[in-house]
């Protein structure tokens, strides 16, 4: 299995599971930041070298997070973060916004909570249905041009939102929640990657946890965990959903893996370019989840998979 890409319409080269950072600094329940920068530390001895933060995951808390533990030695890794949801001064949310002037404020901030002079790979979000995609991603294409930003992306949009961008400004990757119980983005989402040369970048390819059988009620969640908001975390739906998690247990146990890394594993044979940054806060998950590298699916283990899922996930992912 390749364990590297470059980055469509880059020269961006990473490895094809990477680690989202979201949780180390907000959403999961309780955190550890020492605990946080040394799972980053071991992830880069390990040779994993795309991280993914956002402005809003501890409104700002956890770009600073990330400086901490990569001040020095950001040649060695590829950052990417994002903007558009908008948090307040004590976290509150205020929507989202993807104006030209709040894209270049938004920008300047990340750079000085990152300590850097520019950013590898710079996401739009979620998209402002206020305001049109040109007008963001023109404000995008003038900061690739001052040198504070490499190259753009997209989070959670339409094909046809994606086709509008690419002619603005060459599009790099687009991050959307896939797994084996999120699937929508092969509606249309892989064909126009694909047709544009664009890398798509899957968040929350286990579940946020779900499907490696982490929890299974709201019960063994922490009172602050946000998934207790999500209509697919309830308990009524997990009970239904917990389908999923048997049917990846019966692969794994044939395979002499964990959910985790045929959950992984699955994302990773569906393409060679597609990458996954699954989120951890803890070194023992890091190591599992780069163990999904070793997995080799064959095709009947595909076709097995994709005839064997329920035909439906119960409750909807927000």
């Amino acid at each position: 299995m390749k364990k590297s890409t470059t980055l469509g319409n880059s020269t961006l080269t990473v490895n094809r599971i990477g680690l989202g950072c979201m949780g180390m600094s907000e959403f999961y329940g309780s955190f550890d930041e020492a605990e946080s920068i040394k799972t980053l530390h071991k992830a880069l001895d390990l040779g994993v070298n795309f991280f993914d933060t956002a402005d809003m995951y501890g409104w700002g808390a956890n770009e600073k997070l990330v400086r901490r533990a990569f001040e020095g030695q950001w040649d060695k890794l590829v950052l990417a973060t994002k903007f558009g949801v908008v948090r307040g001064e004590n976290g509150e949310w205020l929507g989202v916004n993807g104006k030209a002037d709040y894209v270049k404020k938004a920008c300047e901030r990340s750079l000085a909570n990152l300590g850097i002079e520019a950013i590898d790979l710079y996401y739009m979000h979620r998209q402002d249905e206020e305001v049109e995609i040109e007008e963001t991603v023109g404000a995008m294409a003038d900061l690739v041009k001052e040198g504070k930003v490499k190259y753009i992306g997209l989070s959670e949009v339409s094909a046809e939102t994606i086709r509008r961008a690419h002619k603005v400004h060459p599009i790099t990757a687009i991050q959307t929640e896939y797994s084996l119980w999120s699937r929508e983005p092969e509606q249309e989402v892989f064909d126009v990657c694909k047709e544009l040369g664009i890398t798509f970048v899957a968040y929350s390819p286990l579940g946020r946890g779900f499907l490696t059988g982490a929890f299974k009620s709201t019960a063994d969640l922490e009172a602050n965990d946000f998934r207790k908001n999500h209509p697919r975390y309830s308990d009524e739906a997990m009970k239904e959903n917990i389908k999923f998690v048997e049917l990846i247990d019966q692969v794994a146990k044939e395979k002499g893996a964990t959910k985790a890394q045929i959950a992984l594993a699955w994302i990773l044979h569906q393409n060679d370019e597609i990458t996954a940054i699954p989120g951890t806060r803890r070194i023992e998950r890091l190591e599992e989840n780069l163990g999904a590298y070793n997995v080799e699916l064959t095709p009947a283990d595909l076709e097995f998979i994709r005839a064997s899922l329920p035909k439906e996930t119960v409750g909807s992912r927000y």
